[in-house]
C-alpha cells in the first residue's frame, strides 16, 4: 500500500468516526423530550421501588433540569440523596443534601437533609484500629441534628447513635492508652484514660479505663491516684470485674501495712456497701 492510500484509508476512518459521533450526540439531543414533571418524578419514584437507585437518581436529576424552579425539583434533590445513601454513594449524599440547604435553608425538607448527612457519615464509621475523622464528623452531625430539631424522630434516632459514635471514640481513646500502657508510657497512657473517664464517661469503657488508671498510677508510683481512681471504679460499678482487679492491685502492690490500711479505709468510705 503506498503513503498516498494509507493517507487517504485515515482520512476515511477519521471521517466515519466523527460521522458516527455526530450521529450519537443527534440521538442524545433527540432522545431529549420535555416531560410533564409529575411524570418525570413518578418514573424516578417507580425505580426506587425497584431499588434501581442509579436510574431513580438519573430521573430525579431530570425532574430538576427540566423544571428548576417547581417544588418537585426540590423533592426531587431530597430524593436524588436519599437514593445515593441506599446505594451506597455516601459522599454523594452528603454533597446533594448539602446543595438542598444552601438553596432551601429552612425549607420543609431541611431536618431530612440534615438526617442524611449525618446519617452518612454514620455508615462510614470504621473500626478503631483506624482514623477517626469520619466518626468525629459523624458526631458534630448527628449533634447538628438533635440541636436544630430537638422534637422530632431524627433528634430522637440521632441521640440514639450519638451514644455509639462516643463508644466509638472511646474505644479508639482506649485502644491507644493500652499501647502506650503495653509500651511502659505510662504518663501518655494515663492521658487517654483520663480522656475516657472525663469526655466519655457514659460509655462501655468507662469502668476499663479506670482500672487501666489504677495501672498506671501505680507502676508510675502514685499511690494516691491510684487509689482515688479505684475508689470512683468502685462507687460507680461496685459489681465489676474491673474494680475486683484494681482492688487486688492496690492489696498487693501496699508498701507496708500502714498504707494498706490507710487505702482499704479509703475505699470502705466510697464504696455502697
Amino acid at each position: 500500500m503506498t503513503l498516498k492510500s494509507s493517507s487517504l484509508l485515515a482520512v476515511s476512518v477519521t471521517a466515519l468516526l466523527l460521522g458516527a459521533c455526530s450521529s450519537n450526540r443527534q440521538a442524545r439531543d433527540l432522545a431529549y423530550v420535555e416531560r410533564p414533571v409529575e411524570a418525570l418524578y413518578n418514573a424516578a419514584a417507580d425505580e426506587m421501588d425497584s431499588r434501581d437507585y442509579v436510574s431513580a437518581i438519573e430521573l430525579f436529576n431530570e425532574v430538576e433540569r427540566q423544571h428548576p424552579y417547581s417544588e418537585w425539583a426540590r423533592r426531587s434533590t431530597l430524593m436524588s440523596s436519599y437514593a445515593s445513601f441506599r446505594s451506597r454513594r455516601y459522599d454523594d449524599a452528603i454533597s446533594t443534601a448539602q446543595r438542598y440547604l444552601s438553596l432551601n435553608p429552612a425549607g420543609q425538607g431541611a431536618p431530612y437533609a440534615y438526617y442524611i448527612i449525618a446519617l452518612s457519615y454514620f455508615q462510614q464509621i470504621v473500626d478503631v484500629g483506624r482514623d477517626q475523622k469520619t466518626t468525629e464528623l459523624a458526631l458534630a452531625a448527628l449533634n447538628d441534628v438533635v440541636r436544630r430539631f430537638p422534637n422530632t424522630d431524627y433528634a430522637r434516632d440521632a441521640t440514639i447513635k450519638i451514644d455509639m459514635v462516643n463508644d466509638q471514640l472511646a474505644g479508639k481513646e482506649m485502644a491507644i492508652g493500652r499501647w502506650y500502657l503495653r509500651r511502659n508510657q505510662h504518663l501518655a497512657a494515663v492521658n487517654r484514660f483520663k480522656t475516657v473517664v472525663d469526655d466519655y464517661d457514659t460509655t462501655s469503657h468507662t469502668a476499663e479505663a479506670l482500672h487501666r488508671l489504677v495501672e498506671a498510677y501505680l507502676s508510675l508510683g502514685l499511690r494516691d491516684q491510684a487509689v482515688a481512681a479505684a475508689s470512683v471504679l468502685g462507687y460507680n460499678y461496685p459489681d465489676s470485674e474491673w474494680y475486683e482487679d484494681s482492688y487486688d492491685l492496690i492489696e498487693n502492690n501496699g508498701s507496708g501495712a500502714q498504707n494498706a490500711s490507710s487505702d482499704r479505709t479509703l475505699l470502705q468510705k466510697l464504696t455502697p456497701w
